[in-house]
């Protein structure tokens, strides 16, 4: 018989093994975010803030924001960059049922004119259009959050610990990938209409709306028509851009067929 008492005995866990349905769970948290919370640590007073940023993600999934030096955010992420990113949409009713993700980070300022700044810029208005208005302006600068671990609750009685290496997607030659995704996704967008509303309302069964492509990475692709986002994931992975091609024409004979 058991003689401890029960403050003797050890806490059972709240946190579940990580599977990959949690790793695809959080990874399409965070390639699907629109906008996340930042939470920072205000320059000069070191106290705890929290700012609305708009989100996109680079080809590794490595979230991406866009500041201005306007911005408290801005100085505190200079200043020091630990950080965190929440992401995950409430949806309807109670919003502690959805799923949603607090990721842990270090922001790294991106130098403009680089070849990881084109390619951020390039993503992050496939996602966000309308940010073509200030993106140039001088006073805004891109920042990869660098992840570090992340804290997924999937809904009520559901918590998960996640490492990088669950989070991320690795992308051997990421230039090489950025320049086919720029042609591929001009291209699907100005003459295959068609296929793209099939991966969306068929495959992701979305809304009928003005789908378009947005993004293209090794493991899947980002649909996006206003406010709505969907990721369509492939079945594994692509180890080389030349795989993308007859993976779209799969995907829409796929849909067809369907």
């Amino acid at each position: 018989m058991d003689t401890r008492s029960e403050m003797d005995k050890e806490p059972k866990s709240v946190v579940r093994p990580t599977d990959d349905e949690a790793r695809l769970l959080a990874k399409g948290l965070i390639r699907s975010a629109r906008y996340g919370a930042l939470a920072a640590l205000e320059s000069g007073t070191g106290h705890p803030m929290a700012s609305r940023v708009a989100v996109a993600t680079d080809l590794d999934g490595t979230p991406v924001i866009l500041t201005s030096t306007l911005s408290g955010h801005t100085a505190a992420i200079l200043e020091t960059p630990a950080c965190s990113l929440l992401v995950g949409e409430p949806g309807k009713g109670d919003p502690l049922a959805h799923p949603r993700t607090s990721l842990f980070c270090n922001a790294e300022q991106v130098e403009r004119g680089s070849p990881v700044h084109d390619r951020l810029r390039a993503r992050y208005l496939a996602r966000h259009p309308k940010s073509a208005l200030y993106v140039d302006f001088g006073d805004f600068a891109f920042f990869r959050l660098k992840l570090l671990r992340a804290s997924l609750n999937g809904g009520f009685g559901k918590a998960f610990e996640l490492t990088r290496e669950d989070l991320l997607t690795p992308v051997d030659d990421p230039e090489r990938w950025a320049a086919l995704e720029t042609g591929a996704v001009a291209h699907m967008n100005e003459d295959h209409r068609e296929a793209i509303k099939l991966y969306a309302e068929v495959l992701r069964g979305a809304k009928p709306a003005n789908w378009r492509l947005a993004c293209l990475d090794p493991e899947g692709l980002d649909l996006v028509a206003g406010d709505m986002i969907e990721r369509l994931w492939f079945d594994e992975p692509l180890d080389d851009p030349s795989e993308l091609r007859p993976m779209l024409v799969a995907l829409a004979l796929q849909a067809r067929n369907t």
